[in-house]
């Protein structure tokens, strides 16, 4: 529900209605525009009727949001969301770039795949420290010691660290340690964890669920953001299809329709998206061009040893050329051209 506020109110006459919203359990979003100001109400809002509302001397009139994610949605929120996540900015309208490894390994690996990514001008690094597995024999991270190793990276080159959370149980060592907690595909809508990051002011990279629609995705976000973090960053990172000659179908349409729908950044995962290598340059540049916010980049310095994923890792030199060749192409990208 929106509240459109007359052009002449008085400030003071909003107060009542921000009481009668606590007092119903709501959630208050200010919308102000160049011309018109507004009141979002984030909730269960059956129980407030627009008539009563409308009693009110400072409102013109109600919109009814028919979406269920309102923080989410654009209505609530017209301009895009800009995050400033340790200097650098993500959705506005620069092109930001996450690259690493699947599993952190050692520190020598770590290390040395930090620095390749820096030099070819990424922004942040990524690497798993718990790596959720669909089998139980694979190798799920060195948990803890990889976070350390994660901090060591940082440490040495400024980067960023970007790393997934598996469980509630680790969520003070993220909070503390991690400068973008990613929510992995599987959790995308584990809720009593997306409640509990709901309550940090730390960055989310929110992965889409491999066979979640659009507006589940919206709704997982929303989980976050009714808690009052608002700093979600959308990852589209491929869904589950009938095809069987990708690992997943990397669904680009996702970003123009979330740019329609959503006020939130979005990031490409091609590495995932594709499983292959020498797919996700291509793909990187279609995420590009068609209006992705930034990629998310397995880089692995020995793929073929790779203890996870090393068929989809970039060598750091192929991830230096695909960095230049997609800072060749945005600003084409940025015309449409």
């Amino acid at each position: 529900m929106i509240i459109v506020l007359k052009p002449n109110m008085n400030e003071k006459d909003l107060a009542p209605i921000y009481n009668l919203a606590k007092s119903r359990g709501l959630i208050t979003q200010d919308i102000i525009g160049e011309s018109t100001r507004m009141i979002g109400l984030a909730g269960d809002t059956a129980s407030l009727s627009p008539d009563d509302l409308m009693l009110f001397p400072c409102v013109d009139r109600i919109i009814k949001v028919q979406e269920p994610y309102k923080l989410a949605g654009r209505k609530f929120h017209p301009e895009d969301s800009v995050f400033d996540i340790s200097g650098r900015k993500i959705g506005d309208g620069s092109f930001t770039v996450m690259a690493g490894p699947c599993s952190v390994e050692s520190e020598e690996q770590i290390l040395n795949i930090a620095a390749d990514v820096k030099a070819s001008g990424a922004d942040f690094l990524r690497g798993g420290a718990f790596k959720p597995r669909s089998s139980p024999y694979s190798f799920m991270g060195l948990g803890l010691e990889g976070l350390e190793l994660l901090k060591i990276a940082r440490s040495k080159t400024g980067l960023p660290i970007v790393s997934e959370i598996m469980s509630i149980e680790y969520l003070d060592v993220f909070a503390r340690d991690v400068d973008i907690i990613q929510i992995g595909t599987r959790n995308m809508q584990n809720f009593t964890l997306l409640q509990e990051i709901g309550k940090l002011k730390k960055p989310v990279l929110l992965k889409r669920g491999f066979a979640a629609t659009i507006d589940e995705w919206l709704m997982s976000a929303e989980y976050i953001m009714a808690g009052g973090n608002d700093q979600v960053i959308l990852c589209e990172r491929g869904i589950r299809t009938f095809e069987t000659a990708t690992r997943n179908t990397l669904d680009l349409s996702a970003v123009p329709v979330l740019k329609q729908k959503s006020h939130l950044p979005v990031i490409v995962d091609p590495s995932h998206a594709t499983g292959f290598w020498n797919l996700v340059a291509p793909m990187s540049l279609a995420a590009a061009a068609c209006g992705a916010d930034g990629l998310i980049i397995e880089v692995h310095n020995d793929p073929a040893h790779a203890l996870c994923d090393g068929a989809q890792s970039l060598t750091p030199e192929a991830f230096d050329e695909l960095a230049q060749t997609v800072r060749a192409v945005l600003p084409y990208a940025a015309r449409g051209e």
